[in-house]
């Protein structure tokens, strides 16, 4: 049985990727995990503040019980849900090891809190955990509600796209939705035959069952062009690869205005 692990904060934003991590299992046939992984706050304070570390569990089991009765009476009790409250350090340690023993479908996380702080802490974690978790990580941003997957977008350099596990993937995931499968590749305007290489020939002969797009963007900004296209085309779920694509990579910039993926209007899933 597939499961879909949801990590939250219970934040609007993680209560949101929640909705859609839900309908998603109800289009698939999958269960849900929902996670909560809370620390022991840290005082800097020379006067010693009690703790109750007890109480801060029970809060985020009711919590999570709550977010659980929440998408069970919105899915009318269809798909089946699970939660998890650990102690300890939410990202690499936490998430990983729960990785490590249910080897989810998909992580499950939202891209934005509601205030500042959230932002900089889950979207952070979000960030990193994009980068370095090796099962498909799906961020969702906090506007988008899940209505259907049909179109699903790969961005990607064709020289590196030949790994049998990422299009196992890929293949998984096209076809459990039923969905059409764009290939979009960036150029420089001055590049020409890119659509001959040798590259893109391996590529379609590994997708070929697939019946994929392929799209060449041309622009000076890849990662603006690619989003840009996720757009206009409406295509519903956008795939990148962090080890190759330096989409990922620019987050660490303050001056990327874009933010490409904490403000996408679209879900994005990291492939390893």
């Amino acid at each position: 049985m597939k499961t879909i692990l949801v990590a939250t904060d219970f934040s609007s934003s993680a209560s949101n990727a929640a909705e859609y991590a839900a309908k998603m299992a109800l289009a698939i046939n999958a269960d849900i995990l929902l996670l909560h992984v809370y620390q022991i706050p840290v005082s800097y304070s020379e006067i010693p503040v009690p703790l109750d570390i007890d109480e801060i569990r029970k809060d985020a089991e009711k919590y999570i019980g709550e977010l659980k009765t929440n998408l069970l009476s919105k899915a009318n009790g269809k798909i089946k849900i699970d939660t998890e409250v650990r102690m300890g350090v939410f990202f690499p340690h936490e998430l990983k090891v729960v990785c490590g023993y249910i080897n989810p479908y998909a992580v499950v996380m939202g891209s934005q809190g509601k205030t500042v702080a959230e932002r900089l802490l889950f979207g952070s974690n979000t960030v990193f955990a994009m980068k370095y978790l090796t099962c498909p990580l799906i961020t969702i941003p906090l506007i988008t509600k899940y209505s259907s997957i049909k179109k699903i977008g790969l961005a990607c350099e064709f020289d590196t796209v030949v790994d049998s596990s990422i299009i196992d993937e890929i293949k998984l995931f096209v076809n459990d939705f039923n969905a059409e499968l764009h290939v979009i590749n960036t150029s420089e305007p001055e590049t020409t035959n890119k659509e001959n290489s040798l590259e893109i020939k391996v590529m379609k002969q590994k997708m070929a069952s697939l019946k994929p797009w392929y799209h060449f963007i041309k622009g000076k900004d890849a990662d603006e062009s690619i989003m840009s296209f996720a757009e206009k085309n409406k295509i519903d779920i956008l795939f990148v690869l962090p080890k190759h694509h330096d989409i990922i990579d620019k987050l660490f910039h303050k001056s990327h205005s874009k933010q490409i993926i904490l403000n996408s209007e679209i879900p994005v899933v990291a492939l390893h």
